[in-house]
C-alpha cells in the first residue's frame, strides 16, 4: 500500500480532503505531531513552532543552527512514523522529505482564490478585501518559508504526482481520485526496493541529527547500513573530524559502517 504526502494552501480544503482519505482507505492520518518532537528538541511551545512557519526563518535564526536542525528533526520524526505505510500526511513538505520512495504519491490541492476568499469571510467574519490581504499575505510566507528551509518551491508542480484543483470540484470527487490512484495503481505500491529506499532515509535522517549541532553543514545518505558523510572542515583537522564523526554516527541504531568525506574549507 502507500503512503499520500498532501500539500495544501490555506483555505484549500486540503486537511478536510485528507481527513477523508485517510478514514476512506482506512490509513492513519498524520499531520501536526512531528511539530511537537521538534518543538521538545527546542524547548519551546508547540504554537511558537508553529508561528514559525510564516516567520521563519526569523524564529529559527534565534537558535544555534536553528534552521538546519529544525530540518533534520522534523525530517527524522517523519520517517520514523512513516515506516509502516498505510498513511496520509498533510504537512510540512512531506513530498519534499520522500523524494525517492516509490509508493509516496504526492498530490498538491489547490483553491480558486474566490471560494478561499469566501471561506476565509465565512470563518474569520472579516471583508472580502481583508480576506484578500490576509491570504495572499500567507500564501506568500508559506511559499518563502519553503524556499528559505528546503529551496524548494511549493507552487512547482513538477514536485507533485498529482495536481488537484478544487475550485470546480466537490471534496468527494477529490477524494476519490486519490484514492483510486493510490489503491489502484501499481505504480505506487509498496515493493522491497521502495521499503529500502525509505529505511535508507531514515537512516541517514537519524545519523544526520546525531551529527548536525557540531557540524551542521553536514551531509548524509545511507545504503544497507552504511552511512555516508559529507563535510566540510579545515585541513589541517581532516582526520580529528573525521574521527569524530565516525565516533557519534556510529552509535546510531542500524549503523553497521560510516564512510566520511571531508571537503577543505575555504577558511581556516
Amino acid at each position: 500500500m502507500a503512503i499520500i504526502t498532501i500539500s495544501r494552501g490555506s483555505y484549500s480544503r486540503g486537511k478536510e480532503i485528507a481527513e477523508k482519505v485517510a478514514a476512506k482507505l482506512n490509513y492513519s492520518l498524520l499531520s501536526r505531531d512531528i511539530l511537537l518532537q521538534a518543538s521538545e528538541e527546542f524547548n519551546i511551545p508547540e504554537i511558537r513552532l508553529v508561528r514559525a512557519l510564516h516567520d521563519a526563518p526569523s524564529v529559527l535564526e534565534r537558535f544555534t543552527h536553528g534552521k538546519e536542525r529544525y530540518v533534520s528533526f522534523i525530517q527524522q520524526a517523519l520517517l520514523e512514523k512513516v515506516q509502516g505505510d498505510d498513511l496520509v500526511y498533510h504537512g510540512l513538505a512531506g513530498h519534499f522529505f520522500l523524494r525517492g520512495v516509490g509508493h509516496v504519491l504526492k498530490v498538491r490541492i489547490i483553491a480558486g482564490m474566490d471560494d478561499r476568499v469566501g471561506l476565509e469571510m465565512s470563518r474569520e467574519g472579516i471583508s472580502e478585501k481583508e480576506a484578500r490581504r490576509i491570504l495572499k499575505k500567507d500564501d506568500d510566507e508559506r511559499r518563502h518559508w519553503a524556499l528559505s528551509l528546503y529551496g524548494i518551491d511549493t507552487l512547482d508542480s513538477s514536485l507533485y504526482d498529482l495536481v488537484i484543483n478544487v475550485r470546480d470540484m466537490e471534496v468527494e470527487c477529490a477524494v476519490e481520485i486519490i484514492c483510486q490512484t493510490a489503491s489502484s495503481s501499481p505504480c505506487f505500491e509498496t515493493t522491497v526496493a521502495s521499503r529500502a529506499a525509505l529505511q535508507n532515509l531514515l537512516l541517514a535522517a537519524r545519523v544526520r541529527s546525531a551529527v548536525i549541532c557540531e557540524w551542521p553543514g553536514v551531509g548524509t545518505s545511507a545504503a544497507d547500513g552504511v552511512v555516508f558523510i559529507d563535510v566540510e572542515a579545515p585541513l589541517a583537522q581532516e582526520n580529528k573530524v573525521r574521527e569524530q564523526i565516525i565516533g557519534v554516527a556510529s552509535t546510531v541504531t542500524g549503523v553497521a559502517e560510516v564512510r566520511v568525506n571531508v571537503r577543505p574549507s575555504i577558511f581556516p
